[in-house]
């Protein structure tokens, strides 16, 4: 036996009670005639008091982080440590082994407030992972999902695992190849999600599925998004609409939050905002409506500008109450950051509503009375405010606004503290323009449009909505889902539209398409990320910080040293010769 208690678990009521610990050593403090360690094990810290008798040569040796075994006694501390809760008490050993020692020369300090580089954090993610932050996150990753699928076997449905090797399908990233041995110069794709799969079920007349799926996709890595793979909790229902799908995440999602966090939590039903306005309003598809800031078009209001920026331009404005306030230090930095490479502004413009009524600075000299009067009736803008303007085509305008839209937020310190806002982008477009200028899908493919075959026949392809939908929290896109396309023609119409053939359909969706002969119940999903929706119950900034062992911002797996170099003997079995 290794230990009869847990380092964490030790009160003033076990005092004079013998015990056997286990764990590592965080801190040591030697005085000569007698030896403190500080032992941690997963459930807290405990004092070990080395006395005469055991401090032998073995034991002056030990360090911090070395794995040990004690047996002593509890007694009461004389210099009680109220910050743990094991500060009543510490245990007299008086037998002790040491289970594993470590290298006396940490590659860095395990529980220190100093920022460690994180590449070698992931080097060492072994290590890492004992930093007591980033250990509880793994540990309440576990708990959410004990808690999703606790609520999902509530709710009725019935948890399915899916293939990891699959077929290839467009689904909005690379996939990863995967070569087949026994099929020469024939690959399988890792799935970008269950998609195909979790149809066929609906076909195959099971009522409501999900499961904790594992989906790989060969994107580039971003605070939000781990490179590689991310887990989600995908899940699929026969006969369902989209108000179907939003109840299960209405009930699913803030029972979860409220169950690991003290900050308040939106209540379903949540808001629901349409594509075409989020982007209007917020310059983005996933708002942070926690930022009070909206977007807003006085394209109209500058037809006549003088400015010559603003020629033959779409403007958006923000308005920022009380922004009057902010020096002239403010708006350079502003103006500097919509310049930047990320933003791609050519410019900020900007004006200030002084309290005399007066409007100064920046671009003021070209708003004529009558603008300003516009702009205060048609904007909100009043005294002591402050308008930031953006000029360019009606696409990046939107887009600059939203950056900087957000940017603002942040530096005026207005985002709402301690709460979870939740909404719903809803009536997605189901086509867009490629950069190349082709109709693509700018979602799900899999999808119904609104208004079904007829308007595939009858609509511009960029005017047809879908039944497409993302949860949005706190500025992150934590689900997306869709209403599927069970019907096999208009199947077919929607891909022909996107550049596919009806063989194209056959060849790439085979499975879909033949299994949508013989009797589809109309279904509908989502797929809230795990990864992501553990990240903003722990408040992490970086997504990296709730995985076990994730990859760095090239995609490599530092600890296992992937990916790697293979064998010539390798390649020869798959059939795969490099250049």
């Amino acid at each position: 036996m290794y230990r009869t208690k847990n380092c964490g678990e030790l009160t003033i009521e076990n005092i004079d009670e013998t015990v056997e610990l286990s764990g590592w050593i965080q801190k040591i403090r030697n005085l000569g005639s007698m030896i403190f360690i500080d032992l941690r094990d997963e459930f807290g810290v405990t004092q070990i008091v080395l006395k005469d008798d055991l401090i032998g040569e073995q034991v002056k040796e030990l360090n911090t982080e070395s794995c040990i075994h004690i047996f002593g006694k509890i007694v009461e501390r004389e210099n009680k440590n109220k910050k743990i809760t094991t500060g009543d008490i510490e245990v007299i050993a008086n037998k002790l082994e040491i289970l594993g020692k470590c290298k006396n020369i940490l590659p860095f300090e395990i529980n220190s407030d100093q920022e460690v580089r994180e590449d070698l954090r992931l080097e060492y993610r072994f290590l890492d992972l004992r930093n007591e932050k980033l250990h509880k996150n793994i540990l309440l990753r576990s708990k959410i999902l004990k808690i999703l699928r606790d609520k999902m076997d509530e709710l009725n449905f019935t948890e399915i695992q899916t293939p990891i090797l699959a077929n290839s399908s467009p689904e909005g990233a690379r996939d990863y190849l995967v070569p087949s041995r026994l099929n020469p110069g024939e690959f399988y794709a890792l799935p970008q999600a269950p998609q195909q799969f979790k149809q066929l079920l609906m076909v195959s007349g099971f009522n409501k599925y999900y499961q904790i799926a594992p989906c790989f996709r060969d994107e580039d890595p971003r605070s939000d998004r781990a490179p590689g793979e991310f887990y989600q909790l995908d899940f699929e229902m026969s006969f369902a609409t989209q108000e179907d799908v939003f109840k299960v995440i209405e009930e699913i999602i803030p029972y979860t939050f409220k169950k690991f966090t003290d900050w308040k939590v939106d209540e379903g039903p949540f808001i629901r905002i349409p594509y075409k306005e989020a982007m209007e309003k917020y310059g983005i598809d996933k708002p942070d409506l926690r930022n009070p800031l909206i977007i807003q078009d006085v394209t109209k209001i500058f037809e006549n500008s003088e400015f010559n920026a603003f020629k033959g331009k779409t403007i958006k404005a923000i308005v920022v109450p009380n922004g009057s306030e902010q020096g002239r230090k403010f708006f350079d930095k502003m103006g500097e950051f919509a310049t930047t490479e990320e933003v791609g502004a050519k410019g900020l413009a900007w004006a200030k509503f002084e309290q005399d009524g007066s409007i100064v600075g920046g671009i003021a000299k070209f708003i004529t009375e009558d603008m300003k009067k516009s702009l205060e009736e048609n904007t909100g803008a009043s005294k002591g405010s402050a308008i930031f303007f953006i000029a360019d085509d009606y696409t990046k305008a939107q887009k600059i606004a939203g950056l900087v839209r957000i940017e603002l937020g942040k530096r005026l310190n207005l985002i709402e503290k301690n709460v979870y806002k939740f909404c719903f982008i809803v009536d997605f477009p189901m086509y867009e323009l490629s950069d190349e200028g082709k109709i693509d899908f700018s979602h799900n493919p899999f999808s119904m449009p609104q208004g079904g075959l007829k308007a595939l026949e009858e609509k511009d392809p960029l005017d047809i909505l879908a039944y497409q939908y993302d949860l949005v929290c706190n500025g992150y896109e934590m689900a997306s889902g869709a209403v599927r396309n069970h019907n096999p023609e208009t199947m077919i119409k929607a891909f022909e539209i996107a550049g596919y053939t009806q063989d194209d359909v056959k060849e790439r969706f085979g499975a879909l398409y033949n299994a949508f002969q013989y009797g589809t119940p109309p279904h509908a999903g989502a797929a809230p990320g795990v990864d992501r929706m553990v990240m903003l119950i722990t408040d992490s900034q970086n997504i990296r910080e709730v995985i076990a062992f994730p990859k760095n911002k090239r995609a490599r797996d530092l600890l296992m040293r992937a990916p790697s170099v293979v064998s010539k003997q390798q390649l020869h079995d798959v059939h795969i010769k490099l250049k």
